[in-house]
């Protein structure tokens, strides 16, 4: 366990786990660092992905063991900032997988810091929180998990947890109850509807893989769709499934495009000063594509394009685009 710090320089707790390349996993609504180390579907959900990169979690500050007698951020530039600062303290540019609510904070990290970002995985997201259910429905929910807290967590373990045993569903009850007291639960919940990403979702440069399951009850299937329509160029998958946690049902079926995705973000030589969309630009300029053709290839702007165009020349020290094309070929890059 190690801490950074987040937003007005309170605490937030962090750990790694694993070998390889960072993997920045974004903060739920609830969530407990030390609790989910000991879940062993969580254990073998971080094993599948940690034996090739280094999973990085954390608690946002007031949640788990991030400050947890201080105030709760419910903010989305709150929690953009929590994220930023795990991002600085887990190396200089990472993947990032943003679950739930989690993902509105990834896509506004990554629409904000393509430079950071290597590859963003989306699992169960959203873009606008009040789709997730009717005005009367979270109304009715954000009451009841305030006003009586152990009748809401079971509710919500209902949710999240349908194809659990009744065993389970008293163990989530228990971990949500440890990780936030009534009013933090539906505070953090309310932020959850008031999320709003869609302004920054055409912006997101970065290669995305949106994932999600076809009868997810915590948020709905279309939801998911809308976000991968909303990205320029990302990859939807669908999943087969109701559980919201992506560590219970078929985690196999989850991992196996996850760990594709990414994989396909680090085919690159070691060493090499580009990151993985530079390449992909790189290997469209060496085919003697125009930034418009490369643009209308990768799903960005044509001023995007050209951008990294200039970032590649500049990385490589070379002056024009034939040039850039050549010293990728000798130095093995393409």
């Amino acid at each position: 366990m190690r801490f950074t710090g987040g937003p007005d320089d309170r605490p937030v707790a962090w750990a790694a786990v694993g070998a390889g390349p960072p993997l920045v996993v974004g903060s739920w609504w609830c969530g407990h660092l030390e609790l989910d180390g000991r879940n062993p579907l969580f254990q073998r959900f971080g094993g599948l992905l940690g034996d090739r990169f280094t999973l990085v979690r954390y608690d946002r500050p007031g949640v788990g063991m991030s400050d947890p007698a201080g105030p709760l951020i419910t903010s989305l530039a709150e929690e953009v900032a929590a994220l930023s600062a795990v991002v600085d303290a887990a190396g200089e540019k990472v993947s990032l997988f943003g679950g739930s609510s989690g993902g509105c904070a990834a896509m506004a990290y990554a629409a904000a810091h393509p430079d950071r970002v290597e590859r963003l995985v989306l699992y169960g997201s959203y873009a606008r929180g009040t789709e997730i259910a009717s005005p009367e429905a979270r109304e009715s929910l954000l009451a009841l998990v305030g006003r009586h807290w152990g009748v809401g967590s079971r509710i919500l373990a209902d949710l999240f947890l349908p194809t659990a045993t009744a065993a389970e569903r008293d163990e989530f009850v228990r971990f949500q109850r440890a990780a936030l007291s009534a009013e933090k639960a539906a505070r953090s919940l309310a932020a959850v509807y008031a999320f709003d990403v869609r302004d920054v979702l055409a912006a997101i440069e970065v290669p995305t893989l949106v994932l999600h399951r076809r009868d997810d009850r915590a948020i709905p299937f279309a939801l998911g769709q809308d976000v991968a329509a909303r990205i320029p160029g990302a990859t939807f998958v669908p999943l087969d499934g109701t559980d919201h946690l992506p560590w219970r049902g078929d985690a196999d079926a989850l991992v196996r495009p996850v760990r594709e995705f990414l994989g396909a973000g680090r085919a690159r030589v070691p060493g090499s000063p580009l990151s993985a969309r530079e390449l992909d630009v790189l290997r469209l300029v060496a085919q003697g594509l125009s930034d418009q053709e490369i643009a209308r290839r990768l799903g960005i702007s044509a001023h995007t394009a050209h951008r990294h165009v200039s970032n590649i020349r500049g990385k490589l020290g070379v002056s024009s685009r034939a040039a850039a094309a050549a010293h990728a070929a000798t130095a093995g890059l393409l």
